[in-house]
């Protein structure tokens, strides 16, 4: 299967969890191992602003990981119930001005957008959607894109 979900609640110890699950994946899709780091970071940058500040108090929001091998790259989808938030909307930090004279917050997306080559932000059916991509070499041991898999990880 080239699409793998999975959902769980909103809290911090749940991080663990979604990084094993995206490892088993990237194993599993023999997807090149030099990749992975970024991944795994934007996962858990994008995964923790969502338990730090995307619910309303005393709710904890449920997040959706979606992995997706197609069209020569993989995509992963963070979706979840909180209120309507864009973080692409945020202005960029200004990464040239001294510690002391930054904003708080916003290194993460700054991140995130640096390491993608696509990131995406949509509303949908009352869902906060934030997805990320990255083209890819065909996986570890084929000579075909992962495009023209049969629907099966190598």
């Amino acid at each position: 299967m080239n699409e793998r979900r999975t959902c769980v609640p909103g809290n911090a110890a749940q991080l663990p969890v979604l990084t094993q699950f995206l490892k088993e994946f990237w194993a599993a899709a023999g997807l090149p191992p030099a990749l992975a780091p970024s991944f795994e970071l934007s996962l858990e940058e994008i995964f923790m602003n969502v338990v730090m500040h995307g619910s309303r108090p005393g709710t904890a929001p449920r997040i959706e990981l979606s992995l997706l091998l197609a069209d020569g790259g993989i995509s992963m989808t963070l979706e979840d119930d909180g209120p309507e938030f864009d973080p692409l909307s945020l202005p960029q930090p200004d990464v040239e001005a001294s510690l002391g004279d930054r904003r708080i917050g916003g290194l993460g997306v700054f991140l995130v957008r640096q390491m993608m080559d696509v990131v995406s932000y949509h509303r949908v059916e009352a869902r906060n959607q934030l997805r990320m991509s990255k083209r890819i070499e065909a996986p570890e041991g084929r000579t075909d894109s992962p495009s023209a898999t049969d629907g099966r990880l190598a």
